[in-house]
C-alpha cells in the first residue's frame, strides 16, 4: 500500500560524492518525517540523519558537514547528499519515513516503512 525506493547508490573513490534519493509512494495523506540509516557488515544499523516536515534536521555526528539531508515535500521525497566520502561510509543506506497512510475507509493510519536499502561502496 506504501513504500520507499531508494536511489543513488554506487562506488565511488575515497573523497568523492553520491546524491540518494527517497521516493515514497502509495496511498497516503502525509509524510511526518523522513530519514536515512546505514548498515556495514557486521555493524549495527545507525542513524545517519533525519528531517520533519517542518524542515527541522538531525544529523549524526560522524557525517556532519559532510552529509546534507533534504526533503521535497510536493515530490515526496528525500534526499541524501555525501561529499568526501571515506571508506568507512561503505554501507547499505536505507530510507526511513513515518507517514499517515490511507486505509480502506479512506480513514488515516500511521505507517513506519523502511526502503529496500541501496548500496554506497568507497574504495580507497
Amino acid at each position: 500500500q506504501v513504500q520507499l525506493a531508494e536511489s543513488g547508490g554506487g562506488l565511488v573513490q575515497d573523497g568523492g560524492s553520491l546524491r540518494l534519493s527517497c521516493v515514497a509512494s502509495g496511498r497516503f495523506f502525509s509524510i511526518e518525517s523522513m530519514g536515512w540509516y546505514r548498515q556495514a557488515p557486521g555493524n549495527q544499523r545507525e542513524l545517519v540523519a533525519t528531517i520533519v516536515s517542518g524542515g527541522d534536521t538531525n544529523v549524526a555526528d560522524s557525517v556532519k558537514g559532510r552529509f546534507t539531508i533534504s526533503r521535497d515535500n510536493a515530490a515526496n521525497t528525500v534526499y541524501l547528499q555525501m561529499n568526501s566520502l571515506r571508506p568507512e561510509d561503505t554501507a547499505v543506506y536505507y530510507c526511513h519515513a513515518d507517514m499517515v497512510a490511507r486505509g480502506y475507509y479512506g480513514e488515516g493510519i500511521e505507517t513506519y516503512v523502511w526502503g529496500q536499502g541501496t548500496q554506497v561502496t568507497v574504495s580507497s
